[in-house]
């Protein structure tokens, strides 16, 4: 309410305007990135770094299959075609032989150089196995970018998710580990591309003394007055990742009775994830239970719960693109569960969740 009210009494009401300034250098404190542009969404983000990487109608560029539609949205914006990677078991995550093999068959096919850029995603906080999928990338020249919409505090060897590629990508949407309401950012280690992303996304208004476009842009900037939410909530980001990080070591260490239900968990101590939403996998045959048999159970006492993620490769909109699969998203679509994981939630709500899956678990 600080920054709000600041940027209220100066008249900041606008975009763009101090809160911005200084909630881009708290991201950037905060990641290590060292330019960072406040946008209007993380989907906003994943649109611009996909212009920076030269895509264009027609180009392909490799995505993970197991995300949200927003992740390869932009791609179709563009006119250019998705090609869907399936999951590796560890992380849920892109699976690197996968990639290189639709690299492989690509250049086989096309002997150009077609496929512009390789989005991987940090599904649910967990980092994706990035050595691998970095080693093939720079093996074939392709930027990567990396949406880690989801992972805003995860780490891989101790370096933050988003700063590995050429490009990194956050969202701050209602649902995230913080929020400005909506919004997100873009950014990079090149000064050079995001000095470009920020014209772009001010509607590529050229240097002159009257309104004029060279290019297309994109009204794509934060505000000033929704920066200062995002502001405020970066003095708390350490105890929001603190809190997702206790709800799923409660899960996990109360649930662990029940034989048949299994966690996304860190593979090794490579790995930080902030858990932004715990994850689990019921296997029908042990529990006798589907996923919607305890989402039905929690929305009977009005406790949301949702499914992972229908893996792109399925969606309507989708599916005639190339994919190329292994079966882990499918089922894990097909088994998995999102279990209320809010940084709000009190130990007495924990405690009536819990109590109600192992409810519905042990009735046989």
């Amino acid at each position: 309410m600080k920054y709000i009210k600041a940027a209220f009494d100066t008249n900041w009401v606008a975009p763009l305007g101090p809160n911005v300034d200084n909630f881009e250098r708290s991201l950037s404190d905060y990641t290590g990135a060292r330019h960072v542009a406040a946008l209007s969404s993380g989907t906003s983000a994943i649109h611009l770094a996909l212009i920076l990487s030269g895509v264009k109608q027609g180009d392909e560029v490799i995505a993970s299959s197991f995300t949200f539609s927003a992740t390869i949205n932009p791609i179709v914006y563009l006119g250019a075609k998705p090609v869907l990677i399936d999951s590796e078991p560890a992380t849920w995550n892109m699976d690197p032989g996968l990639l290189e093999q639709a690299i492989k068959d690509k250049r086989q096919k096309t002997k150009d150089k077609s496929i512009k850029a390789i989005i991987v995603v940090h599904l649910y906080g967990m980092p994706a196995k990035m050595d691998e999928i970095m080693e093939v990338a720079n093996k074939y020249d392709i930027p990567v970018i990396e949406d880690a919409a989801e992972a805003l505090g995860s780490k891989y060897k101790g370096k933050h998710v988003g700063t590995f590629g050429k490009m990194g990508v956050l969202s701050f949407n209602g649902n995230k580990i913080i929020t400005t309401s909506g919004g997100g950012a873009l950014m990079s280690d090149d000064e050079e591309l995001m000095d470009k992303a920020r014209f772009l996304a001010t509607q590529a208004r050229d240097k002159a003394p009257y309104y004029q476009h060279s290019q297309i842009g994109y009204n794509y900037r934060m505000s000033n007055i929704l920066a200062g939410i995002g502001l405020g909530q970066m003095e708390i980001i350490d105890k929001r990742v603190e809190r997702r990080r206790e709800n799923n070591h409660f899960y996990k260490e109360n649930l662990r009775q029940i034989d048949g239900i299994s966690f996304l968990e860190e593979p090794d101590d490579s790995y930080f994830s902030n858990y932004w939403l715990t994850t689990i996998l019921i296997d029908r045959q042990k529990t006798g239970k589907r996923p919607a048999d305890i989402q039905n159970a929690l929305e009977k006492e009005n406790i949301e719960s949702r499914p992972l993620w229908k893996p792109m490769h399925l969606q309507p909109v989708f599916s005639s693109y190339t994919s190329y699969l292994n079966g882990l998203s499918g089922k894990l679509f097909r088994d998995g569960l999102c279990l209320p994981s809010g940084t709000n939630m009190t130990d007495d709500e924990r405690q009536r969740v819990l109590s109600l899956v192992l409810k519905e678990c042990k009735k046989m």
